[in-house]
């Protein structure tokens, strides 16, 4: 019976070194609320766990220029009480501090909810809304930014290499933050695993929305960007008729499935219905 070697770099350069000589053998772990049960599950049995959980150079917010700057090794509760997520990106906080209990959100860091590609990740459709880039590095390869949209290709699949490790998500600063909207539907609560969620970003201006960014989890094999919808809207007097006709637009933009959580038939009926209160609430926030 093998066993697994700990490492705990001292920087991020320790890091790329440490994932690049355990390359196909090695999990970077920091909350460890995913890999963790993974691993009793036996899913998954890393040779080595590269701990980065007191990694400051992936642990730190700011904005400049801008830009939003969130390191990977960031909990879920930094970001929820961060001022600068709560001002400039509400439905990113929003997201957060519903994200778990507060002892996961304690632990969790958004690179891991991002690397672990779950379609019920909860902070990637406000990512997406957002229009998020990752930025992976690698030890001798690098750095690289991939649009979040790019990023996930499948159930817990994504485009990341080996030996790559996600460093930071940036965004620009929404011009106007406050026309966001995100909700999020549990079986039981909002501390739940989603059956679906809904992230809108809105620019409207006298009425008429300038731009639409749209995304849903929960409600295909990835989480995903509603291009259909966002297309419907942008250009339009968001009236009553056209927020339905956007909330019925919505099924062509998902691929749902039935598990013990929900069918795919009531996942597209709350997909249609937290859409078009979402885009409602957007739209309300924004003309105060």
């Amino acid at each position: 019976m093998g066993y697994t070697e700990y490492i705990k770099p001292k920087n991020l350069n320790d890091l790329l070194n440490n994932k690049k000589e355990t390359e196909g053998r090695g999990e970077v772990i920091a909350g460890g609320t995913n890999l963790i049960p993974q691993m009793k599950e036996k899913v998954k049995s890393p040779d080595f766990l590269i701990d980065v959980c007191d990694l400051q150079e992936l642990s730190q917010i700011s904005e400049e220029n801008g830009m939003i700057s969130i390191g990977a090794g960031t909990t879920i509760a930094d970001i929820a009480s961060s001022e600068i997520i709560k001002s400039k990106s509400p439905i990113l906080a929003s997201a957060a501090r519903q994200l778990g209990n507060p002892l996961i959100r304690n632990r969790a860091t958004i690179g891991g909810n991002i690397a672990d590609a779950s379609p019920a990740a909860d902070t990637a459709p406000p990512l997406l809304a957002l229009e998020a880039l990752l930025y992976l590095e690698s030890k001798g390869g690098g750095q690289r930014d991939v649009p979040l949209d790019k990023f996930f290709t499948g159930p817990n699949q994504t485009v990341m290499k080996e030996n790559e490790v996600i460093t930071r998500i940036c965004f620009r600063e929404p011009a106007s933050p406050l026309h966001g909207s995100y909700i999020k539907l549990g079986l039981r609560n909002a501390m739940a695993i989603s059956v679906v969620s809904v992230a809108v970003m809105l620019d409207v201006k006298e009425g008429v929305c300038r731009k639409a960014r749209i995304a849903l989890g929960s409600v295909a094999p990835k989480p995903v960007r509603a291009y259909g919808v966002e297309k419907g809207l942008e250009g339009k007097e968001l009236n009553r008729d056209v927020i339905e006709a956007s909330a019925n637009e919505v099924i062509k933009d998902i691929s749902p499935i039935s598990d013990i959580r929900a069918s795919a038939a009531y996942r597209q009926h709350t997909a249609s219905v937290l859409l078009k209160r979402a885009i409602l609430e957007a739209r309300d926030r924004g003309v105060k």
